[in-house]
């Protein structure tokens, strides 16, 4: 890492005398600083001290890193303040050491301190400790000699930006850091000139975004955009009435551009700010999977993977072993027919036995701007890169109701304790579902809907969520944060109707759907957010919605991500819904699955 010499500062009003001693032992290493203020009511304040750092690899103290090809290690740098008094200190390090080498930054769970703060306050006889990693992109192992810089700043002296010591990390953007390297699972496919495919069995391109697990597909070389599909289904509804199968202005399309509390992009944080917003999406009738003409082309902000673009995912594999390969049942863009549309199945692999009135499962696409940038993250599934303005943290006393649908929360007990925001239908509230059908012992347990497909309280389903749901799977301190006056809208949703009758009582209208319920807790309806979603491969049950079909039989989520429909007697998992209070606010965690939100 390169340290950069500062300048000398004078100022009328003040004398600084900055002496820098380092002595290193190893890789402890001490700065003492003797600072004179201006005189301030005839009083001179003179503060001395010493401020230590350690670097350490597992462990062990150390000013040497040893990276394998492809691969990450991490290094530990702590920050300890021997005087008896507090200091202040500025920390920095270098952000990028070769186009093959990259530096990244993660701080403890008691230390926030993002890298370019100025000026931070460290008690007497304390210490500090950071995690620092570096990621080695080449195809060979490499030892990199470790340093970091850490200025002293007593008594609110900051130096300027042009007289500091040490250099500012610089992030690199997502497609920058897509095609630095994917893992070694991963490749970089550039045969296409229009699109630059990121393929392989499980590649590094794994990124977090407003709730979200996404999976990085390609990068546009015009622009640098990458465009993204979400890791797993997200509902499941008709693509569009039989015989339609064009996309514009489809019931998928609709779904998916929904600006509403309703819709899919309605529910995504600050769209404008991270999605090309005028993408342009390839929908051209194919009876192959080749690259398509461009000849039906549509411009929306949110689409869906055509059927070449899944195609090229998997080049150098097979479609089972593709990294798009969810285990689950998805639509594709890309029409067979005036009657068919290629959908993905269970296992990977395309067929053409869709048709556009079947409810399949749907897997969002968004295409993210050239200029967004990621600030943290390695790119697996357990640690997926994190985008610049989408890594909130310290989230202590914020409101959950501003929080955004996926978000992961802790609620319920036992096994059941994990739960994800569907959306904030009515205002104020937030409705959750559990992240997962309910179990008992590990395994699901299921239920029959009833005697009719009606949902009620008093209804089979219906008096277990309200009744032994709330006294044995639901804490006292979670059961008081429930809304209990909430309405479920119990819609019916015809052979070849559109999702919205779930809700509404006309397609394009926004008046409600007379038939309704209200009772504390409810199921999601038919085509709404997380209806149709699963967080893990191969450990499903189905589960039931709370709309029916017609008077005799109630639509169900299948375990492989498509929605059909049964007699309620017959049993089915259970996936709660409920809406949660408008005072519920955050006390920790980040909302991801492995650090979720914790409420009060």
């Amino acid at each position: 890492m390169k340290r950069l010499l500062g300048k000398d500062i004078s100022k009328t009003y003040a004398i600084l005398v900055i002496l820098i001693t380092c002595i290193a032992v190893g890789s402890y290493i001490s700065y003492a600083m003797f600072t004179v203020t201006e005189e301030k009511a005839n009083a001179i304040s003179i503060v001395t001290g010493n401020l230590y750092y350690e670097l350490s690899v597992d462990g062990t103290s150390s000013t040497t890193l040893v990276v394998e090809a492809n691969s990450f290690r991490e290094f530990t740098v702590r920050i300890t303040n021997t005087n008896n008094r507090v200091a202040r200190y500025n920390f920095y390090y270098q952000g990028t050491i070769s186009n093959e080498i990259e530096m990244g930054y993660v701080v403890t769970e008691d230390c926030d301190i993002p890298p370019s703060e100025v000026g931070v306050n460290i008690n007497a006889n304390e210490s500090q400790e950071y995690k620092i990693y570096v990621i080695n992109h080449s195809k060979e192992e490499i030892s990199i000699p470790i340093e970091v810089g850490v200025g002293l700043d007593y008594n609110d002296l900051s130096l300027p930006s042009d007289g500091y010591l040490f250099e500012k990390i610089q992030y690199k953007t997502v497609a920058e850091t897509l095609l630095a390297g994917v893992g070694v699972n991963g490749a970089i496919n550039t045969t296409d000139p229009e699109q630059t495919f990121i393929t392989g069995e499980n590649p590094n391109n794994y990124i977090w975004y407003s709730g979200k697990l996404w999976r990085a597909v390609s990068i546009d070389p015009s622009d640098n955009s990458v465009k993204l599909v979400t890791q797993w289904n997200i509902s499941a509804i008709p693509y569009n009435p039989n015989n339609q199968t064009a996309f514009e202005g489809s019931y998928m399309d609709a779904w998916l551009n929904d600006t509403s509390v309703d819709g899919f992009l309605g529910n995504l944080r600050e769209p404008e700010k991270f999605i090309k917003m005028d993408s342009t999406w390839n929908a051209t009738m194919m009876t192959t999977t080749s690259k398509p003409p461009k000849t039906t082309m549509v411009e929306a902000a949110v689409g869906l993977l055509n059927i070449y673009e899944h195609t090229m995912s998997y080049s150098g594999t097979t479609e089972s072993n593709s990294y798009l390969n969810n285990g689950l049942y998805w639509w594709t863009l890309t029409p067979y027919s005036v009657s068919k549309i290629h959908s993905i199945d269970h296992g990977g692999i395309p067929h053409i036995s869709g048709d556009a009135a079947d409810e399949v499962g749907i897997r969002p696409v968004i295409n993210l701007q050239k200029t967004v940038k990621i600030i943290e993250g390695r790119g697996t599934e357990d640690d997926p890169y994190r985008l610049d303005g989408d890594n909130d943290s310290d989230l202590a006393g914020v409101l959950l109701n501003t929080r955004y649908s996926g978000e992961y929360i802790r609620f319920g007990t036992g096994e059941n304790n994990l739960y994800r925001i569907v959306s904030h239908e009515t205002s104020g509230l937030t409705k959750i579902t559990s992240a997962e059908p309910l179990k008992s012992g590990g395994s699901f347990i299921t239920s029959a809907f009833g005697s009719n497909a009606t949902f009620s309280s008093s209804n089979t389903i219906g008096s277990f969520l309200n009744g032994d749901y709330l006294a044995s799977y639901v804490g006292a301190n979670d059961r008081n944060m429930i809304e209990a006056n909430t309405t479920w809208y119990l819609g019916t949703v015809g052979p070849e109707e559109s999702y919205r009758l779930a809700k509404y009582s006309s397609t394009t209208g926004k008046d409600l759907t007379a038939n309704t319920a209200t009772v504390p807790v409810g199921l999601l309806r038919l085509g709404e957010l997380l209806s149709g979603h699963f967080a893990t491969l191969n450990s499903n049950v189905a589960y039931w919605t709370i709309n029916p079909r017609d008077s005799s039989i109630v639509y169900v989520v299948s375990n492989d991500g498509t929605t059909y429909y049964t007699p309620p007697s017959y049993n089915y998992g259970i996936k709660p819904a409920l809406n949660l209070k408008a005072n519920i606010v955050i006390m920790g965690g980040e909302g991801t699955k492995n650090n979720p939100f914790i409420l009060q």
